[in-house]
């Protein structure tokens, strides 16, 4: 692989993403770029192309934290710095692997030598190595949680903090911070969103010319680095220049009130939870009048602003697409374009002043309903009234002809088609609504998450043990303990404890994992009535916004007609999930067998790929199997392969009607599981359930049921009937 980077000039198309990163080298306070786009979209290519671009920094000399000469950290662990020697040395880019540990971040204190020698000895991380300059996250979104956390704080106050055990170091952390994602592999939660300053979606060109130059330029790139990257030297000089230029520009630049007014309007109109928006959105605009040489910033500035700092920030819930309305943005831009004049008090009949051309197209006691523009008086009406006339239509052809156009939607095909008479058209999902909480019992060892009980790196100390690699979390008790009865025989003397290697004893801390939550879903022709499937498609994503809130991976299988399909492999996307699960169409039989046995044979083979990571299978059914000889027995024997291995399992319990005959509820009894009905899933009024389920199972060690509100009501007559 060649050392010679891509040139940033030499990348074809993505003009936001450029702008975007260029603005951040410029200003870094904008708070970096976060880059949503498909694979293969060279997003990595143009990060570690940004920084070539970078000026040269000034640091000490054998300073392993870069501080700067002419202002040293007076914190600085290798301080403090007295008329320092300094040289140059071009800015860095630190790129940080998904599967970093905390400590290898923000750098590692050797407690055993400060304990034992009284020293404090560091081991610089990366934010120190990337301290001024780019920290490139490929795949935040893989990220744990409580790792993207540190990042992003680290970003936000410029300040590295180690704390361990009463001896805490502290340093300067400031960086251009670039993070990289594939929303199919899943989303970053809404608080880790807010904290990136910029957000760019980017997407493969469909145009053949420029793909053409994309192959093009990558392979004159990988024939011949050099010389390709000696064609944009020229280019990348005059932008690196500009670059600088626009950094020195920046502290003159000013921001008007009328474009810090448009600021605050345009995000109150979109209604932006909290205010860093609006700082991002003004650092950013300010950026962009230093990049195009101006001090003043304008309109185009706040509009461009804001098409990059407020779609992520527009999310309401996890399957919410991050956008921007951009009419509402022009509208908004329009109403406060002009500067406050404290004159409009006048409420006068006919105002002809200055306020007229302003006011004017409001002045009508219609105009702000149809929210027009000028010229908005006759156009709103045939635009509203348009949809009506052929929605007031379309009804009026269902009474008499019951083979309309609705039919294929709705109703059996005729009679020529007899094989999609089976099959109805998917219904849309119920509103999701805030779900019981279902655990797998037992203390797991998996993933950082929201779920279950685990033994991770955050929570509460549980218990003592011998180190297991490079002490981290000491148990200082424990340590003492382990170290007072050999006082004598090592000839303590004075008040100082002797303290050995072996006596040393790390905290076990339990917290909460996620788990990967697998939906075997029955589409068959039993559950197709269209309002029991619109609850059931409610319920189930509901269930996927809880595996979003607590960080589960999710996947989801379908079963009916002649078998099962694997409709959503496991993923961190709830996203997929959810729109896998909207174009669900029903009908046809019920092998519910074929579908517990591709759930059995999915869940093996991630057990080899994260055996760590605990399963929670949740069946949603009503419990009926068909289609083949024996049809039932097979289902009870595949539902009897989970309950040996003692997978935690859920049954969703789709039955309705004043007669039910039980069957999902002996299939939870099989499985070794809970049954749960639609009603029961909902989190609301089970308070008083929920402090009985905890007092009764408490202590409670087995992996192969769930801990979830009337856990033990729900399934106490389901096994007596099994």
């Amino acid at each position: 692989m060649s050392d010679v980077r891509y040139p940033f000039t030499a990348i074809v198309g993505m003009a936001d993403l450029r702008l975007g990163l260029l603005l951040n080298a410029v200003s870094p306070a904008v708070g970096g770029v976060l880059v949503r786009g498909e694979k293969g979209t060279a997003k990595s290519t143009m990060v570690r192309a940004l920084a070539g671009l970078l000026p040269s920094i000034a640091t000490v000399d054998d300073c392993r934290f870069a501080c700067d000469p002419a202002a040293p950290d007076p914190q600085c662990p290798d301080g403090p710095h007295v008329s320092p020697s300094a040289s140059e040395r071009p800015s860095q880019l630190v790129e940080l692997p998904v599967g970093v540990a905390e400590d290898r971040i923000v750098g590692s204190l050797d407690l055993e030598r400060a304990l034992a020698e009284g020293v404090k000895a560091y081991e610089p991380g990366l934010l120190a190595r990337a301290h001024r300059g780019v920290l490139y996250i490929d795949e935040v979104n893989l990220l744990q949680d409580h790792v993207v956390d540190l990042l992003l704080d680290a970003a936000a106050m410029g300040r590295s903090y180690v704390e361990r055990e009463g001896v805490s170091v502290r340093h300067a952390a400031r960086f251009l911070l670039v993070g990289t994602m594939n929303p199919e592999e899943g989303e970053l939660r809404p608080q880790l969103l807010d904290r990136f300053g910029l957000t760019v979606e980017i997407a493969a060109t469909r145009d053949p010319a420029e793909r053409a130059e994309v192959v093009r330029r990558r392979l004159g790139y990988d024939a011949d680095p050099a010389g390709f990257a000696a064609r944009f030297a020229e280019d990348e000089r005059t932008l690196a220049e500009r670059i600088v230029a626009a950094r020195e520009l920046l502290p003159k630049v000013e921001l008007t009130d009328v474009a810090l007014r448009q600021i605050t309007a345009v995000c109150a109109a979109f209604e932006v939870d909290g205010l860093r928006a609006d700082i991002v959105m003004a650092r950013t605009a300010v950026a962009l009048a230093a990049w195009d040489g101006r001090t003043e910033v304008l309109e185009e500035d706040v509009r461009k602003a804001a098409q990059l700092a407020l779609p992520h920030r527009r999310r309401r819930n996890p399957f919410d697409a991050p956008g921007l309305d951009e009419e509402q943005l022009d509208r908004t831009l329009e109403e406060h374009a002009q500067p406050e004049d404290p004159e409009p008090e006048d409420d006068g009949p006919g105002p002809d002043g200055d306020g007229g051309p302003q006011d004017g197209p409001d002045g009508g006691p219609e105009d702000d309903g149809p929210g027009g523009g000028p010229d908005g008086g006759g156009a709103p009406e045939p635009s509203d009234g348009g949809p009506d006339g052929p929605a007031s239509e379309a009804p009026a052809p269902e009474a008499p002809s019951p083979e309309g156009t609705e039919e294929p939607a709705q109703s059996p095909v005729p009679a020529q088609h007899p094989a999609p008479a089976r099959e109805s058209a998917p219904v849309a999902a119920g509103d999701p609504y805030r779900t019981r909480l279902f655990t797998v019992k037992g203390t797991g060892q998996g993933a950082q998450g929201r779920r279950s009980p685990a033994e991770t790196t955050g929570g509460h100390t549980i218990r003592a043990r011998r180190p297991q690699g490079a002490l981290a979390r000491l148990h200082l008790t424990a340590t003492l303990q382990a170290a007072a009865p050999h006082q004598v025989a090592r000839g303590r003397s004075g008040r100082a404890l002797v303290v050995h290697k072996d006596d040393f004893r790390e905290q076990v801390r339990q917290g909460r994992e996620s788990n990967l939550v697998l939906f075997v879903v029955d589409a068959s022709g039993s559950m197709a009535a269209r309002q029991r499937m619109t609850a059931v498609k409610g319920a189930v994503l509901s269930l996927l916004m809880d595996a979003y809130q607590r960080r589960d991976k999710i996947g989801m299988i379908t079963f009916r007609g002649a078998g099962a399909e694997l409709a959503l492999p496991p993923t961190s996307s709830v996203e997929v999930g959810a729109a896998r699960l909207e174009s669900l169409p029903t009908g046809g039989r019920t092998p519910l067998a074929a579908g517990l046995l591709r759930a059995h044979e999915v869940l093996r083979v991630e057990r080899l790929r994260d055996p760590n990571r605990r399963p929670l299978l949740v069946v949603v059914t009503d419990g009926r199997a068909t289609g083949g000889r024996d049809a039932l027995g097979q289902s009870r024997r595949a539902a009897a392969l989970f309950a040996a291995q003692g997978t935690a399992s859920v049954v969703l319990d789709c039955e309705s009607g004043p007669v039910r005959l039980g069957l999902a509820r002996t299939l939870a009894g099989l499985l070794g599981g809970t049954a749960v009905s639609l009603d029961e899933l909902r989190a609301e009024g089970v308070a008083s359930l929920v402090r009985q389920s905890r007092s009764e199972n408490r202590g409670a060690t087995s992996t192969a049921s769930i801990a979830s509100p009337a856990s033990t009501a729900a399934t106490a007559p389901m096994r007596k009937a099994a």
